[in-house]
Order: structure tokens, then sequence, then C-alpha cells
């Protein structure tokens, strides 16, 4: 098997697999690939939660999503052979996404595994590169015994979605530009499914921000990790039904689990109905498409689950990859339960 399948034989290899002096490097790897993406305020976020909120715009990066971070450093790095023989990788959605373009850009080979439930969104988009996208049955079929079971059979080099050394590496990036523009930040919340993004930006905020508490959010009925993290033994859970589809990893990695004990303050969960407040938040006050992923640490300082007066908060928004129609149908739902004023009983304030 390749590289990328070798797993740290005990947790302190695994914090040691990644350093900020990887995060600065892979920086360096991605200038003039990645978007330097735009970090946005709002006064009536400010306003509502007390403290100062800097909104980190991933969904403006390529392929709309935090992942063409982690993918490009990954991918820039295989060796001549394994570029030649090509690359394999399993996602719902931005992942995929982000390793299609990746590939098509560095003229690697790429066969991807999608659920298919997938939104037709991120389906269409990442045919939409070029590569050989492979569905399978999520309720019936393991992705990662099926990607393993690829990989070996056509000689190709795996990329997972999270848990590898190099993604997790590419992923801090966004934190170290967040922290490089805006100053040090007293909290850094960060969006968590499999632990990649969050592992990153955690590593990222240590060496650039040493007093930020940087905090995991994830959907609550999705909480393997906050729960891992409190318990600290590893949690699983199944195709958890939440409509941020970008966290319904079943457990955090090999690298993942150890990097988040070791790096992240605190971990907290978010209900569906406060993902799509937040999410419509985003969409009317800052005028930008978000995927419900992408609103997960936004939720948690706008639904007041983490309160902190007079503090410098970075929120990452990690995507805005949302499928509009399905989109429509869930704010439809959750307007039905709660009338739009007690979404944002501040949106008074500024009429």
């Amino acid at each position: 098997m390749t590289p990328f399948s070798q797993v740290p034989s005990n947790p302190a290899q695994a914090i040691q697999s990644v350093s900020y002096a990887e995060v600065a490097a892979a920086a360096n790897r991605l200038a003039g690939q990645a978007h330097c993406t735009p970090v946005l305020t709002s006064t009536t976020a400010d306003r509502r939660v007390g403290s100062q909120v800097f909104f980190k715009c991933e969904n403006f990066q390529r392929t709309g999503s935090f992942k063409f971070r982690g993918a490009f450093n990954a991918l820039s790095q295989l060796s001549p052979k394994q570029r030649q023989q090509g690359i394999l990788a399993y996602s719902s959605g931005n992942h995929a996404q982000a390793i299609a373009l990746a590939s098509q850009l560095l003229h690697i080979p790429a066969t991807i595994l999608m659920p298919e439930d997938a939104p037709a969104v991120k389906q269409a988009a990442t045919r939409g590169y070029g590569v050989e996208v492979i569905l399978y049955n999520q309720a019936t079929t393991s992705r990662e015994q099926l990607a393993q079971t690829l990989a070996a059979e056509r000689g190709l080099t795996l990329i997972p979605p999270y848990d590898h050394p190099q993604i997790i590496a590419g992923q801090g990036t966004a934190a170290k530009e967040l922290i490089a523009e805006v100053g040090e930040l007293d909290l850094l919340l960060v969006p968590c499914g499999g632990g990649g993004l969050l592992s990153g930006c955690a590593i990222a905020a240590h060496a650039l921000s040493p007093r930020c508490q940087v905090i995991g959010v994830e959907p609550r009925r999705a909480d393997d990790a906050t729960r891992s993290f409190h318990s600290k033994t590893l949690q699983t859970i199944d195709n958890p039904d939440t409509v941020a589809d970008g966290a319904r990893t079943s457990c955090l990695g090999h690298y993942t689990f150890p990097m988040v004990l070791h790096y992240v303050s605190d971990m907290v969960t978010v209900s569906e109905i406060a993902i799509l407040r937040s999410m419509l938040f985003l969409w009317e006050r800052l005028k930008i498409v978000v995927e419900p992923t992408g609103a997960l640490a936004a939720a948690a300082v706008l639904e007041g689950i983490i309160s902190v007066p007079n503090a410098r908060i970075g929120v990452i928004i990690s995507g805005g990859n949302v499928d509009l129609k399905q989109a429509g149908k869930l704010l439809a739902k959750a307007s039905a339960q709660e009338k739009p004023e007690r979404f944002f009983p501040w949106s008074q304030e500024l009429s």
C-alpha cells in the first residue's frame, strides 16, 4: 500500500506528524493556487454576541470550500510514479470536488467514490472536472473498505478526506491567513466533521496566537467528536442524520483524534434549527451563500452556545456548496417550526 495508508502507532507520533512548519510550507505550495479568502464582519453579529467576530469565508475558496487547500497540498507532494498511476478519494462532495480540481491542475488521473445520496450539485461539480465518479450505497457499503479495495486493485494512491498529515497541514492555512489578516484572537471556532480542518487550524492558532482557545463545533445529531473529546475515548456514529452533510463522518481519525485532544480547548454541538438559522443569517446579513456545514461554527456564537463578552472571535465558514432547491425546503421547514422574528430577534433593531 502507499505511505498514505500508514497510521501512527501512538498518539505522540500522530501529534508530531504535523507541525506549524508543515502548515507554513503548505501555504507556500498553495500560493498562486488557492484563493486568499476574504474575512467579513457584521455589526449586527457583533451587537448580538457582544464581541468582535471575524468570519473567514472559505465558501469563496476554489471549488467552494476549504477542502481545496488540503487536496492541492497533498497531491502536489506525490512522487512521479504516484502521479502517473493516479489517485483515489472518497467524499460526500467537498473533498471530491477539491481532489478533482487539484488532480486536473496537476495532471493526475483521479477516481472519486461518492455516496448515491450526495447532493446533486456536488456530484455534478465533481464530474465537471473530468474525473471518474463511482457511486455507492452508504447504508450497505463501507467507503473506507471499498476505497482500500479499489486502490489496491488499481494501484492508486488513496487520499482520505481528513485523516492525512498533508491534508491537515493544508487545511491549517485557513487559520494562518485569518490570523495574519486580523491579528491575534481570543477564540477560534471551527466546524468539525472528521477533524482535519479543526486540527490544522488549531495547530496554526497555537503557533500564531498562543492565548487563543480553539473550539470545534459539530451538529448535535453527529456528536461523535464531541463525545470523543470529553470522554478521551474514540466514539463512533454511523451515517448521522443531519442537514450538515459535510459533518456526517463516523469518527475522528488516527491522526485527528490525538491532535484534537492535544490542541483543541473544547468541543460543542449545535441543533439542526440553529444550523439553519445561522445559515439564513449569513445569507441575509453578510450576503453570502453558505451551506449548512459551513454555518456550524457561526451557529455556536450566534446562538449563544459560546458566549465570551468583549472578545475577538474568529469563525471559519467552511463552504458554500449548497443545493439551493434542497436548502429552500430546509429553510421552509425551519420557518414552519419557528416564526422568522424568533430566528433573529435583533433583526428588527436595524429595520
